[in-house]
Formats: structure tokens, sequence, C-alpha cells
């Protein structure tokens, strides 16, 4: 069974331990789904490098259509990372998302979507990293679950505390600027795994494409918890 198949199995039965990740009110607020693949042709090479034009194309998507977030990115096969050494790996250069982003306003309220602890978190302070990150145990009637946020605030790590419980929709972090969270446009990773290993504030997000099946057994497609799909979307 897929990590997918095994969190939607719990949902099923569970709908009400479900809550939000970002403030959303589905009757007023509209969504942009973000192409970051090398379909995207209007994304360039020399916006992707410049943070600020990078940040400037995505504020200007969401004016022009009107929409509060962009969101998108699961298990997407993305270019974008070539503008940080970080992806760089000597066989294969990662470029697969893992997780979901909500691409939104610095300052903005995270929330914890299920009950849990704080399992960890840390300052990935590195160029195209994740920047100020927080990492969620979740036991859901035996299955053993961990999101993880990234890209936040530094003042989101500051009343931390390893083994801290955390309520259904408690806020937990606001978004980072580009100055804190690996210098990118202010958004969430936002991520869901099954095993971590020994990871502590840290989970790649970017995978090896030649591994996904085997990131499908162990990484949930967040829209089981955000439940965004049947929103208006642009």
């Amino acid at each position: 069974m897929l990590a997918t198949e095994k969190l939607a199995a719990y949902i099923k039965v569970h709908p009400g331990a479900i809550g939000k990740v970002v403030d959303f009110n589905a009757k007023s607020d509209r969504l942009y789904p973000l192409d970051l693949t090398a379909a995207n042709t209007q994304l360039t090479a020399e916006v992707v490098a410049d943070t600020e034009a990078f940040s400037h194309w995505i504020n200007k998507k969401l004016a022009d259509n009107n929409c509060r977030y962009g969101i998108g990115g699961y298990m997407e096969h993305r270019t974008i990372y070539t503008r940080s050494a970080l992806f760089d790996t000597e066989d294969e250069p990662r470029r697969l998302h893992l997780g979901v982003d909500i691409w939104g306003n610095a300052g903005i309220p995270i929330y914890a979507p299920l009950q849990g602890t704080v399992h960890s978190f840390a300052d990935n302070n590195n160029f195209g990293d994740y920047g100020p990150t927080i990492i969620l145990q979740h036991n859901l009637d035996g299955l053993t679950l961990y999101s993880l946020y990234g890209h936040l605030s530094r003042e989101s790590l500051v009343a931390l505390e390893v083994g801290q419980s955390i309520s259904l929709n408690q806020q937990i972090a606001t978004l980072g600027n580009a100055t804190q969270n690996g210098h990118w446009p202010p958004h969430l990773h936002f991520q869901l795994m099954l095993d971590i290993g020994d990871a502590k504030g840290d989970y790649p997000g970017v995978g090896r494409y030649s591994q996904k099946q085997q990131y499908l057994q162990n990484i949930p497609d967040p829209e089981l918890i955000l439940q965004f799909a049947d929103i208006n979307q642009s």
C-alpha cells in the first residue's frame, strides 16, 4: 500500500481529525496553480536566479488572478532547482519536489492540521534550503506520520521545545521572508512522511526523479490534509 493510501484510510475514518495549515475562506479566496516545470516558459532561468524577480513574478500572478495563494508541487519535476548548488548531486541532480508549496505573503500564520508533538526543528540556513524548519510527529491510531513546515520566520523557532504538545489548528509558525527562508519568494513547503529515520529538523524536500516510486511509498500527497482540490481555483 502506498503512503497516500495509508493516510487516506485514516482520514476516511476520522475526517474531523484534520484541521488547517493556513487561513483560507473557500467562499471568497482563490488559489492559483503554479507550474514550476520546464513547461512554464515564462519562468526563465534569469528570473529564477534572481530572488527579487522571482518574487515579483509570483506576486504578479497572484494579483492578476485575484488569488490569495499559489499552490502546487507534489511530485513535480522542477527545473527551478538549478538556482542552487544544494540540489546538484554527482550522479543525478535532485529535481523532484516531494511536498506542496503554498506561496503567499511573509508573516502569514501557519497552523498544525493534526494533533501531535514537536519532533524537531532547525534553521537550515543555506542558499536554496528550507531556512527555519519545524517537524511535527503525529500518532494516527498506530500510524506514525510526520509533517514538515519549511521556509518559516526565525521567530517561529524561538519558543519551541522538542516533545512539546501541539493541538489541532494551533498556530505553530509564521512564514519567513527571503532574508530568512533560504532566499526564496515567501512560501510554505508542507510535506508529509511516514518514516524519517534519524533526521532532525530537516528532511529532503527535493529528490532524484529516478527514485520517485520509492518516495511514493513514504511520502503521502499533502492534498489529503489540505483538501484544496474542490476549492475554486483560477
